[in-house]
């Protein structure tokens, strides 16, 4: 029974309240000078407790996307909702409220720590994003069914499991079950599992135990050799060559082709498709190797050109270090010397000194990123030239290769044509030996209906064909200039942050001169 008192109206979260029980809870802890302030900053709030706030609802929480600790016990929250952006919670509390499903909880990837106790759940599930999970509560709740607990054998972290109170829990054989099947558990509802009572447990139902494990091992087989699969599948997308390592191709120009279909049963077209197919095959695999030989080269080219950068970035930005150490020491002794020198003539000559020294680093950083610019300017364009010969390469032995697809398409067309003749002139002698199925008679009433027949497969084919070199060529072009512009864009970008970086300190350096002169040298 829930311990909030439901007298009052319920309440939806606002910022109103956020802000309140931030200043609230912060008044002994760093959030309190938060609230404090004029603007609350949310995202820099690590733990926020709404218990007995009456919550019906959550909502606004989006804005706290750095909160480790959540604590909403005790509220009449009826949905697990609105902790998507909550991607850093370790701990939450969600027990004494009026939940009946568990849900909403997908992004909650670092999840450790689950308190639903006290609500209306009656199935365990939709827990799969919590791969970090240690700890579940989930007593008095609807749970009835114990084959609940074969769900929370993919937990392998798990180590302490609330259940009491549930239907399920009042069962002779409870805590054995649980026992058995969660071997890694440690505490279960709340109590130490000492080891006579696992060695009991794993005794009693090792057999099903032994018939689980083997389907789960069949199980994970099948998923790592799905994975497998599709990891190997985005790296042949990746070199714009998938599906082109076997007859995938060629059986898409078939797959819509009716009529190819039925003049195939035609004598001497079968041995006709089967050569023809077997080389079409070849060099589609052709195509296949050879895109996952050029995607390497362009993988290599691209480190490469990566750690060029890098380097000079690198030591560019070393040499800028040392040139600002040098002038940190000379800047605080001659603010040092400044203050005590008590000749005016001599403060403001040594004054206009250094803000020519000031002058003069801003000058020197400067001309460092110029030289870093045309330096890596000159590698981006070597990089650009490079690259875009290769991709450019590639595309004509690509098209090359579909070209001579097009070559066996256009043989074949011939062949069957010629076959299909022949087969009509055999059906208008009456010299056919063999009965030849109805949906194929019909395509042999006239030599008009025949030819437009192949022809109608023949089109179908070389548009397969060109659908796929067009697909192919225009994605590789396509990776090829988002790749550079993106290059571009990355050093604009870099450039413009080192320029504001040299900027703001040399703004910091000349406001200490500023504020030095003014305060201490004008009555």
């Amino acid at each position: 029974m829930n311990r909030i008192c439901n007298s009052v109206e319920p309440r939806v979260m606002d910022d109103n309240m956020l802000k309140q029980a931030v200043g609230e809870q912060g008044l002994q802890e760093e959030a309190g000078q938060l609230a404090k302030q004029e603007g609350i900053l949310f995202k820099d709030v690590l733990s926020l407790q709404l218990d007995f706030q009456n919550i019906l609802r959550i909502d606004s929480l989006w804005q706290f996307e750095n909160l480790r600790k959540l604590q909403l016990d005790n509220n009449v929250i009826e949905r697990i909702e609105g902790l998507d952006s909550l991607t850093h919670l370790v701990w939450l509390d969600l027990s004494f409220n009026h939940i009946e499903t568990i849900e909403g909880l997908d992004t909650l990837v670092n999840l450790e720590d689950l308190s639903l106790f006290n609500n209306r759940i009656s199935k365990i599930d939709s827990l799969d994003a919590l791969v970090k999970l240690q700890v579940l509560s989930l007593g008095n709740n609807l749970i009835g069914n114990m084959m609940n607990i074969i769900y929370l054998r993919r937990f392998k972290g798990l180590r302490a499991l609330s259940l009491s109170g549930n239907p399920m829990a009042r069962a002779e054989d409870y805590k054995t079950f649980v026992c058995a099947y969660l071997p890694d558990l440690v505490y279960l509802d709340f109590r130490r599992i000492d080891d006579h009572v696992a060695r009991l447990a794993e005794a009693k139902h090792q057999y099903s135990i032994d018939e689980l494990k083997h389907r789960e091992t069949l199980i994970q087989a099948r998923l790592e050799e799905e994975q497998a699969q599709r990891e190997e599948l985005e790296h042949h997308k990746a070199a714009f060559v998938e599906h082109l390592n076997g007859s995938f191709l060629f059986d898409s120009m078939y797959a819509e082709d009716a009529e190819g279909s039925k003049l195939a049963s035609l004598d001497g077209v079968g041995e006709l498709l089967e050569a023809y197919k077997d080389r079409f095959v070849i060099i589609c695999l052709n195509i296949f190797e050879y895109g996952l030989k050029e995607h390497a080269k362009w993988k290599a080219e691209l480190d490469t050109f990566n750690e060029c950068v890098q380097e000079a970035v690198q030591e560019n930005q070393a040499q800028g270090r040392q040139r600002v150490a040098t002038f940190e020491e000379q800047h605080w002794l001659c603010l040092s010397a400044i203050r005590e020198e008590s000749e005016l003539t001599k403060v403001e000559m040594k004054i206009v000194e250094h803000s020519e020294a000031i002058t003069e680093l801003s000058s020197e950083l400067t001309t460092l990123e110029m030289q870093l610019v045309e330096q890596l300017e000159e590698t981006i364009n070597l990089f650009e030239r490079n690259i875009i010969d290769l991709v450019g390469l590639f595309t004509e032995n690509v098209q090359s290769l579909m070209a001579q697809c097009r070559d066996l398409e256009n043989h074949h067309h011939e062949k069957l044509l010629e076959i299909s003749i022949n087969t009509l002139e055999k059906i208008v002698k009456g010299e056919l030996d063999e009965d030849l199925p109805d949906d194929v008679r019909v395509l042999f009433v006239d030599k008009d209906t025949i030819v437009n027949a192949v022809g109608a497969s023949h089109d179908i084919h070389l548009l397969k064909i060109d659908n796929r070199e067009d697909e192919l060529v225009t994605r590789v072009s396509s990776w090829c200039t988002q790749l550079v512009d993106k290059i571009h864009r990355d050093e604009v970008t870099r450039n413009r942050k080192r320029v504001k970086e040299i900027n703001q300190y040399i703004d910091h350096v000349q406001s200490d001169l500023d504020n030095l002169e003014s305060s201490d040298f004008i009555d």
